[in-house]
């Protein structure tokens, strides 16, 4: 009944199934409730940082709840999209709670017993929670890559000490034979499984995830450099992480043990097929000199600071993603390490307040970083006086606009919600999910977009689109036309508004049907009208 359940129970344990059963039944119970309580309380806004806090204080098991949560992600069919969507964002919620709980144990252990691979994994689980990471599952592959260097070394050199011992026990103290086990490690990952750096796309934030890495076979210099090291290491040679600019190296020691002298030291660049570089080689790398602060060891916190101010730059170069989800957790991961970098915290404050979203956070964020840097004042008013502005405003809100078709403003309305449209001019596909009888945007984006010059203008009806591409839209009625080969539109927030996809069209869920309550048997009609002429 439960198959992913079985890794909590261990074979020689006496369990009280009709116990079990019962318990998990009651946090089936809890966490239907929850989910189907999310639509009602967070229709009209994103769930705030303290609407998860019923969760937090749960009754039952955390593990039966996840369980159920997966089970309502894993319903079959086109049905369930609300529950499916608020079933996404709680189980979103949970895990990283608890990852952010593995990251802060992680970071208070000895340095010595801090994993590259282990950090790599924790950032890769919490950018991607919904995903079945595991360390156990990375560390197997990584295992079985070792073992194919093994049988190459094994044919260049039947006797040597890498071949004696398993992963981790060994140490290769003799440079030549390091070289040996570097030589194999190059055949294998670079030769035999084409591992390469991702040139092409250089900016994908899937380089960044060692999950990905693996299955892609490519990434970019540090998630290249943490498997080439933790290789090595397994077969004894300790290669060290060197946070060299724009483009992460390991150093590879060819005199005294610690040796400070960077030119004891070979260089090799993982993103470059294991290529063995000199000081100079470094150089001509990146094509500036730098100083010998930058060929130092670091830690493997300074590695996993790196590898996610990567994935906050990348958050801060995509567009596409409205939500800046990928920027939100490289922001949680780094304020995890850094709680007090007065920089980040701004950053953090300043997304909340342009997204909307958590104005109590935010507040909470920017009195924090008052009283760590008083010479923000200025930035720190400014946000305080709009945040508050904008909690009073939600304060006055009345309950939802409804938007009855018999109003005679509303006659012009050609198109209602749940309807699959195309747009005229750009081609996407999108489905209706708001309507205005006219534009109702300000001054500045009417003339950003040009409106004025539509036959039209802004005085026609306007429509709130959910893009196939993720974006949200709000397009003119004369550009938007039916779309004769409907399909279902692959929008993040497609289940936020919609319950259902009948295969020709959406089913508002209750809030939204509530804003339109006469949407619903037009859409009906218009479907039926459109597609029996389209067979005809």
């Amino acid at each position: 009944r439960w198959p992913s359940l079985l890794k909590y129970y261990s074979h020689t344990d006496g369990v009280s199934w009709l116990e079990e059963y019962k318990a998990r039944h009651n946090a089936g119970l809890e966490a239907q409730r929850i989910v189907a309580s999310f639509s009602k309380r967070f229709f009209s806004e994103h769930v705030p940082c303290d609407g998860f806090s019923d969760i937090e204080t749960l009754g039952c098991p955390s593990h039966f709840f996840e369980d159920e949560l997966m089970c309502i992600l894993n319903m079959e069919g086109r049905k369930g999209l609300t529950w499916k969507y608020y079933a996404k964002k709680i189980l979103y919620f949970l895990r990283q709670q608890n990852i952010l709980k593995n990251l802060k144990e992680y970071l208070q252990r000895p340095t010595d017993r801090q994993s590259f691979l282990e950090g790599a994994v924790l950032i890769d689980q919490y950018c991607n929670p919904l995903s079945d990471i595991c360390l156990k599952s990375v560390q197997a592959q990584v295992d079985d890559i070792t073992d194919k260097v093994r049988k190459v070394l094994r044919t260049k050199n039947p006797r040597h000490p890498s071949l004696a011992s398993k992963a981790g026990e060994v140490s290769v103290p003799e440079v030549e034979l390091q070289r040996q086990v570097l030589d194999a490690m190059n055949c294998v990952l670079y030769e035999q499984l084409k591992y390469k750096g991702n040139e092409l796309d250089y900016y994908n934030s899937l380089n960044s995830y060692i999950h990905q890495v693996l299955i892609r076979r490519t990434g970019i210099p540090i998630s290249l450099s943490v498997l080439y090291l933790t290789i090595a290491r397994q077969l004894g040679v300790k290669l060290e992480p060197v946070n060299f600019p724009s483009h992460f190296l390991l150093r590879w020691c060819q005199g005294k043990e610690g040796s400070t002298d960077i030119f004891d030291y070979t260089y090799i660049d993982a993103f470059g097929k294991g290529k063995q570089l000199t000081v100079k080689e470094c150089e001509y790398l990146i094509g500036h000199h730098v100083t010998e602060e930058f060929y130092g060891v670091v830690t493997s916190k300074e590695v996993l600071q790196r590898m996610v101010g990567n994935l906050l730059n990348l958050g801060k170069r995509e567009s596409t993603d409205q939500s800046y989800q990928l920027l939100r957790d490289s922001l949680d991961l780094y304020l995890a390490m850094y709680p007090d970098n007065v920089q980040h915290l701004m950053l953090q404050a300043r997304l909340y307040f342009h997204l909307g979203i958590w104005p109590e956070k935010v507040l909470d964020i920017l009195q924090h970083i008052q009283a760590l840097d008083p010479s923000q004042h200025g930035a720190v008013g400014y946000l305080v006086q709009h945040t508050l502005e904008h909690i009073e405003r939600r304060k006055e809100e009345v309950g939802p606009e409804v938007k009855h078709r018999s109003d005679e403003k509303h006659k012009e309305v050609c198109f209602s919600i749940g309807l699959i449209m195309k747009h005229k001019r750009y081609g996407y596909n999108c489905v209706i999910y708001g309507w205005d009888p006219a534009c109702m945007m300000g001054h500045e984006w009417i003339r950003n977009m040009n409106v004025h010059s539509l036959p039209h203008g802004p005085h026609q009806p306007f429509y709130n689109v959910l893009v196939e591409d993720g974006s949200c839209r709000y397009a003119a009625q004369e550009n938007l036309e039916y779309n004769s080969e409907p399909r279902e539109i692959p929008h993040p927030d497609i289940g936020r508004y919609f319950s259902e996809f009948t295969g020709v069209h959406y089913l508002a869920n209750t809030e939204l049907e509530i804003r339109y309550p006469e949407d619903l048997e037009l859409t009906r009609a218009t479907v039926q009208k459109i597609y029996s002429s389209a067979k005809e």
